[in-house]
């Protein structure tokens, strides 16, 4: 009793990529895409949530489990297979790192700004918030982080349950003789794969978890048991409540008459105001923190995930000396100064540019699946479990159908 009672203190002990993973996933993919996809359609899209965080998940296994067999990032891994993934994943990670920065450092402010009691400029909001994540992330980096994200995971879980309960207590909003529209119509393919680009995490970061992890391995010592125990914790967690934020759209605005707005920022708020037509006026500041803590989350860890694999990536490239803490802190203002840029200069067009990065992580996903299940393959002196292995298979014939399905429809062919 006493050894399995130090065995599971020992896992709790080592939670933190597992969680900084959920944490950053959950913000424009779940509060946006997942209650979109509620509000839009009701309950048709759940089962390809569903689906997509199952055939997503080996292949974001692989890069924990590397980095647990094998000490070292999953960049080194991509360095090792040749250039061509390695200038990819480089060139893909900096696209991404700048628009996802702006584009949640804007739904955050956004949030903010509409839930304060005085108005407060969003520019001034997303600098604010953007000097708060850069002090906790300066002053205490992993050690911060990772106090940080389980706080906010915890608070999230809860708040969000709550609100689901509360919502399935007070029915659903649709008349009964609703008929809401079908996902099924190639119209609605762009929306599609832009909800599994980012559901429940660009491909990315897979590779921002390594780095997470081998930051972790730095403090204390984690077997794979423990490893796969934290990722694992962290990865369905962020599938089941991907499940909790389409029940909450489908519950509170699917079938309303209010026409639901498709920006992110203007549908979080919209999303605010609607709970509490629907579940009282009450649940205004509970719905606002619900939203906050998601952004929030994903901003500060979008910033240092992002961080880590440029400094990583630019170190063994050898453009730079061995990645140490002052490198990092470097790449994290650069990135932070760049997304505020884009931010003040393009911000009419950040929401086609979110559609773009959420694509365009959905259309890369096939190729470094490939890679992390090929890394995982030849790498591997346990070898793959049949079932992983056979997910794995499924898995990329699922996501390179729809990727191609995706790019006949885009150039028109049907």
């Amino acid at each position: 009793m006493q050894a399995q009672q130090q065995g599971w203190q020992s896992r709790l002990q080592a939670l933190g990529p597992g969680i900084l993973m959920a944490t950053a996933a959950i913000g424009g993919s779940h509060l946006v895409a997942s209650t979109q996809a509620g509000a839009l359609f009701g309950w048709q899209l759940i089962w390809l949530i569903l689906i997509v965080n199952i055939v997503k998940y080996p292949f974001f296994r692989f890069g924990v489990q590397y980095t647990l067999e094998h000490n070292e990032s999953l960049l080194q891994g991509y360095q090792r297979k040749g250039k061509a993934y390695f200038y990819s994943f480089i060139g893909l990670n900096i696209i991404a790192a700048v628009v996802n920065t702006a584009g949640v450092l804007l739904l955050t402010a956004s949030l903010l700004h509409y839930a304060l009691p005085w108005p407060v400029s969003v520019p001034l909001l997303c600098a604010l918030i953007l000097t708060l994540c850069l002090a906790i992330l300066l002053l205490g980096h992993y050690r911060a982080l990772d106090k940080v994200a389980k706080l906010i995971m915890l608070l999230l879980t809860v708040t969000t349950v709550a609100a689901a309960i509360i919502a399935a207590s007070n029915g659903a909003s649709a008349p009964a003789d609703f008929i809401g529209p079908s996902p099924w119509q190639l119209a609605m393919l762009g929306f599609l794969v832009a909800l599994m680009g980012w559901m429940p995490a660009p491909i990315e970061i897979s590779a921002i978890s390594s780095l997470w992890l081998k930051a972790k391995l730095r403090q204390q010592s984690i077997s794979r048991a423990q490893g796969l125990f934290d990722f694992n914790l962290g990865y369905w967690l962020t599938a089941a409540l991907a499940l909790v934020f389409v029940s909450l759209g489908a519950l509170v605005q699917y079938g309303s008459e209010q026409d639901i707005a498709l920006a992110g920022a203007a549908f979080a708020q919209q999303l605010i105001g609607m709970y509490a037509s629907t579940i009282g006026d009450w649940a205004r500041p509970m719905v606002a923190l619900i939203a906050f803590l998601c952004m929030f989350g994903t901003t500060i860890t979008v910033l240092d995930g992002y961080a880590r694999t440029l400094n990583e990536s630019f170190t063994l490239l050898g453009w730079q000396q061995p990645a140490n803490r002052h490198s990092l802190n470097i790449w994290l203002l650069v990135q932070a100064a760049s997304g505020m840029a884009l931010l003040l200069f393009f911000s009419a067009a950040l929401g086609p540019l979110l559609t773009f990065a959420m694509t365009l992580a959905f259309l890369t996903t096939p190729v470094f699946a490939w890679l992390n299940y090929n890394l995982m393959a030849s790498s591997s002196a346990a070898g793959i479990s049949w079932p992983l292995k056979w997910l794995s298979w499924l898995g990329l014939a699922y996501l390179s159908g729809f990727a191609l399905l995706y790019l006949f429809w885009f150039a028109g062919l049907f």
